[in-house]
């Protein structure tokens, strides 16, 4: 993730160009890693910064924190943030990259969230601010036929159960952008200052209007990250238009081709929600049609990100 330039270097401007935001102040990395956004705060002139990492990398961040000379200035703290003892009652700033795929996959906006009701100052940041979430239509004929119609025969053999079980699976890939087909369509925004936990947990009406004259193969996810409080307005997508990040787009592969005009439109409806028995996963149910000149189709199927 270090390498993932276009993550990294905007985290460095906001903190690096708004150093008017962290003089002085007191700010709490939540899910730290290597401590590297703790290291930007701390260069940006914050009083103390809080870095808490539950994995062995704490460890690592301890020793980057002292390597670097910041160790009157940065505390790492091991532990989940829900059962730490924070040796300070409140902070000015929550820093964190808590993103997943999809967003909401293996996130961390629940303990971001947790972190924020208990220990941010009522006029406190939290950076990221908002986030939104955006669907679009791809045309992936080689690439379904590989991943998803293999099973159908395989060396003259049907394994079509696996075939039902790859279609339920988000796949997580760059998607190039001439494949897209129809315009994007905002899902979700998300308020990270305001909003509650179970606000993660959405149903969202789209509609996709074509481009061309072409064929749907799947639809594709993916999402922007915006620091709203900065000086100047910073962020960074993760669409197929914009510059590449670890996290890719994800594709929701169809049961049908939609074979689609110019002008014809996709309309459906995208639920949203944590699965029930481990929260960091995310189930996906997607409803959608199609009444074109030469496609009329209506279906709702599941997806489970695991």
């Amino acid at each position: 993730m270090l390498k993932d330039v276009v993550r990294t270097k905007t985290y460095q401007d906001v903190i690096y160009k708004n150093k008017h935001l962290f003089q002085d102040k007191i700010v709490l990395d939540v899910g730290a890693g290597t401590g590297i956004l703790s290291l930007f705060c701390a260069k940006a002139g914050a009083k103390h910064v809080y870095a808490i990492e539950c994995s062995q990398m704490a460890d690592m961040a301890q020793e980057i924190v002292k390597a670097n000379n910041f160790s009157n200035v940065i505390t790492v703290l091991k532990g989940k943030v829900e059962e730490i003892n924070l040796p300070v009652p409140q902070v000015d700033i929550i820093v964190s990259e808590w993103m997943g795929y999809f967003l909401l996959y293996e996130n961390m906006l629940n303990t971001v969230l947790y972190a924020r009701d208990k220990w941010l100052v009522d006029d406190g940041i939290v950076l990221p601010d908002n986030a939104t979430l955006h669907l679009t239509a791809i045309e992936d004929s080689q690439y379904k036929e590989n991943k998803i119609e293999f099973w159908n025969n395989v060396y003259g053999f049907d394994m079509s159960c696996i075939r039902k079980q790859s279609m339920m699976e988000p796949l997580v890939d760059t998607v190039n952008q001439n494949q897209i087909v129809t315009n994007c369509q905002l899902l979700k925004t998300m308020n990270i200052s305001k909003m509650m936990s179970g606000d993660a947990s959405f149903t969202a009406p789209f509609k996709l209007v074509a481009e061309r004259d072409d064929y749907i193969h799947a639809f594709v996810a993916y999402f922007d990250v915006s620091f709203s409080v900065c000086h100047k307005m910073t962020g960074f997508s993760t669409g197929p238009r914009s510059k590449y990040t670890h996290w890719k787009q994800t594709v929701l592969y169809l049961e049908d081709v939609l074979t689609i005009c110019q002008g014809e439109f996709v309309v459906g409806i995208m639920t949203v929600e944590q699965n029930k028995k481990n929260p960091r996963d995310v189930d996906i149910t997607v409803k959608y049609s199609l009444n074109g000149r030469r496609c009329n189709v209506s279906r709702t199927q599941q997806y489970k990100m695991r």
